[in-house]
């Protein structure tokens, strides 16, 4: 009975000790805090961890790749057995296959998907048992770096081979160590989509289509001249090439391999396209212009272009850089001649996950194809595609190459027939744009609301930034005091130090100071979010992009754009919000509605009439002091605990410098006078002498000055729209923005009719009556003059004869009457 119960309680102390000390387990319990012990990532800086917290809720290197799959990736923090049966499930449905290292460290490799954006992950070492989790970022093709990727050399050959002088070798390179195998096999995959468009039936299909080669040695490049391709396979126009181990059978899924970017495969269509490419790609191009004609309209639901080059720049809650042509990247815009950057509106359109691209020339104007073939152009697929992805128009990439890129190879790129594509895809000009507005938090915390009302409020505390009810949207920022550089000693002053949002039912996105490393970190649910692989993260309800540790930026499906900078060990806040935010906003920040009278209302509703009055301004910042139970801040460590969480939300205790301390024997106020000039002087000359820090003060001054120029650049603008030239003449101009003016001149034979210029005026119309060209009566017309003159002459004079002749027979036939009659 004894020798029972000692290996009874063996079996349970074996127990706890593999599922943790405390009886509590990590396993299927990832992200949850339990009664004694946590499995929350928050438990590792609170140091309350479950025992077996890394062994289950896993980490992975690298944590990210391309949306094509193929990448391995290493379980960090766990071990395993050499026999392990190691199995690997995406998002709950795609089983790929592992292995497990000789350092006992399991691997997966990424499956091919159709989505972007975090995918749940789950391995299994029995083949069966998914108990472990982690999450994996699947990214677009255009996003990856260059470096994971196949280079197509010179992509231009690639993707026009067999048009008129282009032809020859082609060659790919690879980085070896991106596929584990002494020899690989290169392989073309193809991509359509079929069924009735806008249904349930619309399908998308990534294919393997044929070997290039087989076998061939993994040295990292490949050079062939390619043939045409058999039949079915010559039918497929987009496509990409993967480069995986050659143990493997053709076309075997979610094997480790690396891709290209999926491009146009001219290089391997029809004899057809070779012998005659321009008739092949208007033939196509037809075809192509008749399904648009039977597609439903998209025109209608796309966000309008911004009117100017700066507020497409500013508007950086609806607008992001497109790729494809970037002015900070030299201005390589091959599908755009003529502009020197676009954007493309983040979100896609509410119905058809349409897309909107805008493009600028050099002098910051829209550039639209009624003038250029490098113009803005929307697209019936977005190019980052949509959420819920997965199926056409939404899947990232491919549905835009199919529904509008390749179009513009038969239309444009192939054949001389732009009219075709531009009918379906035409610019859209600014005239119904409207720039958002801008608050800012920022300093000691100083604040510019909305509607453009300036005060500094210097609680301690947590505080609701920006609320919406109407909108679900919310922006909360934290202060902590600030402490003098010089003796450590904490200051009577406060700095922003995390700000956390939420649009709906999006994932919590907080931004706060990371004093160690001098940057920014960035919480997704209270779980730190690494931008070392990738700068740009599709997340539930919500975009992050992060460029340099210094700077994030947030977008919401709203348009609401966050930007968050870090200055001088100090942090600053920009919110944007689009018109459709007017009238529905409340808390620091102010309400949006061009009328600051009443900008400083208290949650309780009490206006303070007078910003310059800082102790009424500080019982009304007080007022926003949030709750506990409303608060999307992470409290991962015992300062945030204590300081925050079992605290007041806004600290009684604490006491701001209301004014600036004037002392004449202060070394810092000569200095904090050279710093401090210019617009928002006042506030950097504050935030000098009250944090004692010249750099404090110098970010002050550069997020003012920062602020102004965002303010500027997002000034409302006329415009007047597109106007037509003169049928048989031209214009001179391209700019349809208040002020500019168009000039217009005839061809020759024509005459003016009408101003010859016209300018665009404030109230969004042009000027002066409408120009058109006309038919001369000059020298071009002498001879039908002269011939008209001459047959008019000739005709005269016979009337004239035949008159004179009649008159004169008349005259005879009376006198014989006459005589007649005499006798």
């Amino acid at each position: 009975m004894e020798k029972i119960l000692h290996r009874g309680l063996t079996a349970l102390f074996l127990f706890l000790y593999l599922n943790g000390i405390t009886g509590q387990s990590c396993e299927g319990q990832c992200g949850q805090k339990l009664d004694t012990c946590s499995c929350h990532v928050t438990c590792i800086s609170l140091e309350n961890c479950c025992d077996n917290f890394k062994e289950f809720c896993v980490d992975t290197f690298p944590y990210s790749g391309s949306i094509f799959g193929g990448t391995d990736l290493v379980i960090l923090n766990a071990t395993f057995n050499q026999n392990s049966n190691i199995t690997c499930r995406f998002n709950r449905e795609i089983v790929t296959e592992g292995y497990v290292d000789p350092e006992s460290r399991a691997h997966c490799i990424s499956p091919l998907l159709y989505q972007t954006g975090w995918i749940p992950l789950e391995i299994a070492n029995d083949g069966t048992t998914y108990n472990r989790q982690g999450s994996w970022l699947s990214v677009h093709p255009g996003k990856l770096d260059p470096r994971f990727k196949v280079t197509l050399v010179n992509s231009t050959q690639w993707q026009y081979y067999g048009t008129p002088n282009i032809g020859g070798t082609l060659r790919m390179t690879w980085n070896t160590s991106l596929v584990r195998a002494e020899n690989v096999n290169l392989e073309l995959w193809g991509y359509r989509e079929e069924g009735e468009a806008y249904s349930e039936s619309w399908t998308a299909e990534w294919k393997y289509l044929y070997s290039l080669v087989r076998g061939y040695p993994n040295n990292g490049t490949f050079s062939f001249v390619p043939t045409v391709a058999d039949k079915p396979f010559l039918d497929w126009e987009l496509g990409c090439v993967r480069v995986s181990p050659s143990a493997n059978p053709d076309g075997k899924r979610d094997v480790h391999a690396v891709w290209s970017e999926d491009h146009a495969l001219a290089w391997h269509l029809e004899e057809k396209f070779r012998e005659n490419s321009a008739a092949w790609a208007l033939d196509k191009c037809i075809q192509w212009d008749q399904l648009e004609k039977s597609l439903p309209s998209f025109l209608d639901e796309t966000i309008d272009c911004p009117c100017t080059l700066a507020q497409a720049r500013a508007d950086t809650g609806r607008f992001h850089t497109d790729y494809g042509c970037d002015i900070e990247k030299g201005s390589v815009c091959t599908y755009h001649p003529g502009s020197v950057h676009c954007v493309r509106a983040i979100q896609a359109s509410p119905k058809y996950a349409a897309g909107q691209q805008c493009c600028y020339d050099s002098t910051g104007a829209q550039v639209l194809t009624s003038d250029s073939i490098g113009g803005s152009t929307p697209d019936r697929g977005h190019d980052w595609g949509s959420p819920p992805y997965r199926n056409p128009p939404r899947i990232p990439g491919a549905s835009h190459w199919v529904y509008d890129v390749l179009s513009f190879y038969y239309c444009c790129l192939w054949s001389d027939n732009c009219h075709y594509y531009f009918t379906h895809r035409p610019s859209s000009d600014c005239r119904t744009y409207t720039p958002p507005k801008a608050g800012a938090v920022f300093g000691d915390p100083h604040l510019i609301t909305f509607d453009g009302t300036r005060y500094t409020f210097n609680g301690k505390g947590e505080y609701s930034l920006v609320v919406s009810e109407a909108k679900h949207f919310v922006v909360q920022g934290r202060t902590e005091q600030l402490t003098d550089p010089q003796s450590g000693v904490l200051v009577n002053a406060t700095k922003l130090s995390a700000v956390a949002m939420r649009e709906g039912e999006s994932d919590v996105i907080e931004v706060r100071l990371d004093q160690l490393k001098d940057s920014l970190q960035v919480l997704r649910n209270q779980m730190p979010l690494s931008f070392t692989e990738q700068t740009w993260m599709d997340l539930k309800g919500v975009f992050v992009f992060s460029p340099v540790q210094h700077n994030v930026t947030v977008m919401f499906p709203s348009g609401v754009g966050v930007e968050v900078r870090r200055r001088e060990g100090t942090m600053a806040a920009t919110v944007l919000l689009p018109e459709e935010f007017r009238d529905t906003t409340q808390g620091l920040l102010g309400k949006m509605n061009d009328d600051p009278k009443d900008d400083l209302v208290s949650s309780s509703g009490n206006t303070v009439p007078d910003a310059s009055n800082a102790e009424e301004v500080y019982t009304f910042g007080a007022s926003w002091a949030i709750l506990n139970e409303s608060s999307l801040f992470t409290y991962d460590s015992n300062y945030l605990l204590d300081s925050y969480l079992f605290a007041p939300k806004h600290d009684p205790a604490f006491s701001p410098a209301f004014a600036i301390p004037e002392n004449p024997d202060d070394p810092l106020m000569n200095e904090a006078s050279k710093l401090c000039t210019g617009g928002g002087s006042e506030l950097c000359r504050y935030d000098t002498l009250v944090a004692r820090s010249l750099s404090v003060g110098n970010a002050t001054r550069v997020s003012f000055n920062s602020h102004a120029t965002i303010a500027e650049d997002l000034s409302a603008v006329v415009s007047c729209g597109w106007i037509t030239p003169p049928s048989n003449g031209e214009k001179d101009g391209t700019t349809y923005l208040q002020g500019f003016t168009v000039k217009f001149t005839c061809n020759t034979g024509y005459v003016l009719q009408g101003p010859k210029e016209r300018t665009c005026q404030s109230n969004g119309q042009w000027s002066g009556e409408l120009t058109d060209c006309t038919a001369e009566s000059g020298a071009g017309n002498t001879l039908g003059i002269v011939l008209g003159t001459v047959i008019g002459a000739i005709a005269l004079a016979t009337i004239l004869t035949v008159i004179i002749l009649h008159s004169r027979k008349h005259k005879r036939a009376t006198q014989k009457q006459e005589e007649d009659e005499a006798f």
